[in-house]
């Protein structure tokens, strides 16, 4: 870098203008400039108010997958994201499990906790009583910050209040329950909290820290199933493959962890494209699989008496469409009417039945070819790109490298320069 950092201003400044300036401090090419300057159809003035310091952006690939079929309707669902497969897979996926009616997906409601930590008070348990004992007072001044919302149907809907032991003594955690409605709720729950906490302080004696959401969103889950059938998925060997697949990630965090991210390849693509709050959701999910002390898979795989393949996934789905990039970006706003979905909890289900189909489609991989095969074929296409094939010759490098099972930088390089020599 050339220069200092601590630049005065540098948020007044115009996009064009916080971008000369990078590009001066970081020595950019104009073309690495100008690539970054690309805001991929997002209007600038947009782009600007939706981050802080903004000077460009990153266009990732949207693609759709194909032949979901979910509560007896079908849908296109479209997934951004970089690595390649994933959107192929979870379209193999719907379509085999499309032989045994698709996928079923069920709903908790759009429910969130918005948590108020009190410490310091003089007599923790009474505290607890005394905030339980006027519940219905706290509700009123929680709801009476959102009357719209209320309106709707959402709203506080019920008060939990805990005594913890922490490193710091006794603290009493209170809970609110608020039914989000389309709203993901970050800002109408922070909201609640924030109001209830004066309130609660004068009720207890003690003093308020933190009054904020919590992102284990337990409340708000989806359980999504399917069942594959045997031979459409490559027989009886192929679902007990995928079923001691699952046994390792049950008894193992280290597998488990691959595991889910499994599942999340597919539900955060989706997330991406419909705008939504990716942090929350791995935040949620990842948690969620600890809740019993151990890491779990969010998934769970059995054979049913008939040699089928049955999978089952529970999550936490925090999602909206209310607020966010789902209303203000024009992509995310297009990619929620390919997706059709009308509510909050509607689009949860799809992410859902994603999660599942992705997961199911990574270890059907992994027990029988093996997940290199595929996603290598695929991926081998990108190193012949950034080698600097264009053109016929993207396929050419990329089919070569395939057939060597030499996927590699440096492969590319040479038979690039093997077939350019050749004309």
């Amino acid at each position: 870098m050339k220069g200092s950092s601590e630049i005065q201003g540098f948020y007044k400044l115009s996009m064009e203008e916080r971008m000369d300036l990078v590009k001066k401090l970081a020595d950019l090419t104009d073309e690495e400039a100008a690539a970054i300057a690309n805001t991929g159809g997002l209007p600038h003035d947009v782009a600007d108010r939706m981050i802080e310091n903004v000077i460009g952006g990153l266009t990732i690939p949207m693609g759709v997958a194909m032949n979901f079929r979910i509560n007896e309707r079908d849908y296109i669902v479209p997934m951004a994201l970089e690595e390649p497969s994933v959107v192929a897979a979870a379209s193999n996926a719907a379509k085999m499990a499309r032989v045994k009616g698709g996928f079923t997906v069920t709903n908790t409601g759009p429910v969130m906790i918005g948590q108020i930590q009190l410490t310091g008070t003089p007599d923790p348990p009474k505290a607890k009583e005394t905030i339980l004992s006027r519940r219905d007072e706290v509700l009123k001044k929680a709801n009476d910050q959102d009357p719209l919302l209320v309106s709707l149907g959402g709203g506080a809907k019920d008060l939990n209040v805990k005594v913890i032991s922490t490193i710091k003594g006794p603290m009493v955690i209170v809970e609110l329950i608020v039914n989000t409605g389309d709203a993901m709720g970050a800002n109408a729950v922070n909201t609640m909290a924030e109001a209830v906490a004066p309130m609660l302080e004068q009720m207890t004696g003690g003093r308020v820290f933190l009054r904020i959401i919590s992102n284990l969103a337990d409340r708000r889950l989806v359980r999504a199933s399917a069942v594959f059938d045997r031979e459409t998925i490559g027989g009886e060997e192929v679902v007990d493959g995928i079923v001691y697949a699952y046994a390792f990630a049950d008894a193992d965090p280290y597998r488990c962890a691959t595991h889910n991210k499994g599942i999340m390849n597919g539900v955060i693509a989706v997330a991406i494209a419909c705008g939504q709050d990716i942090r929350a959701l791995e935040a949620g999910a990842h948690s969620y699989a600890s809740r019993s002390g151990k890491y779990k898979p969010l998934t769970v795989w059995e054979k049913n008496a008939a040699g089928d393949l049955v999978g089952r996934l529970e999550m936490p789905m925090a999602v909206g469409l209310v607020g966010g990039a789902s209303k203000t970006h024009p992509s995310a706003k297009a990619a929620i009417k390919i997706v059709g979905v009308k509510t909050a909890t509607e689009l949860a289900e799809v992410m859902g039945a994603v999660g599942l189909a992705q997961n199911f489609a990574a270890l059907r991989a992994l027990s029988s070819e093996g997940i290199q095969r595929g996603h290598m074929r695929l991926h081998s296409r990108n190193i012949a790109v950034a080698a600097g094939a264009t053109g016929k010759w993207v396929d050419e490098v990329a089919e070569k490298m395939v057939q060597e099972k030499r996927i590699r930088m440096d492969r590319a390089k040479e038979i690039l320069a093997e077939l350019q020599k050749s004309g």
